[in-house]
């Protein structure tokens, strides 16, 4: 009896050991922050309290795109139910461009901006104000340059 306990505390054990040094990398990350890959061009989606808080009592929502170097992109972002702002981030996660109430919009935000460096970007459409969001749809276009 003795050497069957000790045989299962030494393989209980070595399991153990196993999975404390583990690799990092082979180790599930939680709470690990990945945007939505943005695979359409256009999206329907709902912003509650269960998304990234802002700090300004609002909730934001974001989609990952990879751009190339000269593209040109109009990005759309409307909703019935919140006033809405739309941030275009870099690789580095700083806000490349931005815009609250399109010129004409009302409540909805466009924004223009021409690509510098290629790579994945985030779009993020968040709420103004401190609303706790809603039903929105968010627009991205490729324009192609007048020739």
């Amino acid at each position: 009896m003795n050497n069957w306990i000790y045989a299962l505390s030494a393989v209980t054990g070595i399991a153990l050991s196993l999975s404390l040094n583990a690799p990092a990398s082979a180790q599930p990350k939680p709470g690990v922050y990945t945007p939505t890959p943005l695979s359409k061009g256009k999206v329907t989606d709902t912003l509650s309290d269960r998304d990234i808080p802002t700090g300004q009592k609002g909730f934001a929502k974001d989609y990952s795109i990879e751009v190339q170097a000269g593209d040109r992109l109009e990005i759309f972002a409307s909703s019935e139910s919140f006033d809405t702002i739309v941030s275009l981030l870099g690789k580095d996660g700083d806000v490349v461009a931005e815009n609250d109430d399109g010129e004409s919009e009302g409540t909805n935000s466009l924004l223009f901006y021409r690509i510098k460096k290629p790579g994945t970007y985030t779009i993020r459409v968040q709420s103004f104000g401190g609303s706790s969001g809603g039903k929105f749809t968010l627009a991205v276009t490729r324009l192609k340059p007048v020739e």
